[in-house]
């Protein structure tokens, strides 16, 4: 797989090079230090993927892909950037991004990256994903309360603040213990409880009517 370089850092460009051409079947053709040179040494090289910086003089790294998307559709981008923010990585995908990671990765997300984008796949760092996502999703643990709890860990929630036991709560479910236990866990992730001592004070106070629901744990 060829491979061009776009970074106006020369040490950066420098240490992607030693990493991607360290990788089994990756080369690097060339490197650029501006978007108009990126999209000249496209058009001499022709490579299968150019790693692009978003900050460069004579065009960004987002210039350079929305015109790559109309002169050379059949080259994949992928951006490699120190920015995640939610708009950047939509107007990143909007112009044509194939792959996103950030310059902080682990060298296996890189690969995957440059892997996947070559073959017309997408892939994202999971950071840039999770910040992508982070407005649809509904928040957990500190704020979100018991509200954020399924029916059924309320339920178990609420016979732990009884006193139940893990086996008397899997008989009276008719579920596993492995499962309700299973639960206990999640409960405790979503309520940001670290021991199940706190579990239990929680339960408690819920049952008691005493948390007011605020999702603060007990103290």
């Amino acid at each position: 797989m060829r491979i061009l370089i776009a970074d106006d850092h020369t040490l950066v460009r420098a240490g992607l090079r030693r990493l991607l051409e360290g990788l089994p079947g990756l080369v690097v053709v060339a490197e650029a230090r501006s978007g108009r040179e990126t999209m000249d040494l496209i058009a001499l090289h022709r490579p299968d993927v150019v790693l692009l910086d978003l900050s460069m003089p004579d065009g960004s790294g987002l210039d350079v892909a929305e015109a790559m998307r109309r002169r050379h559709p059949e080259i994949a981008a992928v951006v490699c950037s120190m920015h995640s923010d939610a708009e950047t990585v939509r107007r990143a995908l909007d112009v044509g991004v194939r792959g996103f990671v950030l310059k902080d990765a682990a060298v296996a997300e890189l690969e995957l990256a440059v892997r996947a984008a070559a073959v017309g796949e997408l892939f994202l760092s999971p950071r840039v994903s999770g910040a992508l996502l982070a407005p649809h999703v509904r928040p957990t643990g500190v704020g979100a309360g018991v509200d954020a709890l399924s029916p059924r860990q309320r339920e178990i929630l609420r016979r732990l603040g009884h006193g139940e036991t893990t086996k008397q709560i899997a008989a009276a479910l008719e579920i596993s213990v492995k499962t309700v236990e299973s639960h206990r866990a999640r409960i405790m992730e979503t309520l940001r409880l670290r021991r199940a001592s706190e579990l239990v004070r929680y339960a408690t106070r819920y049952v008691d009517g005493r948390n007011g629901d605020d999702g603060k744990p007990p103290l």
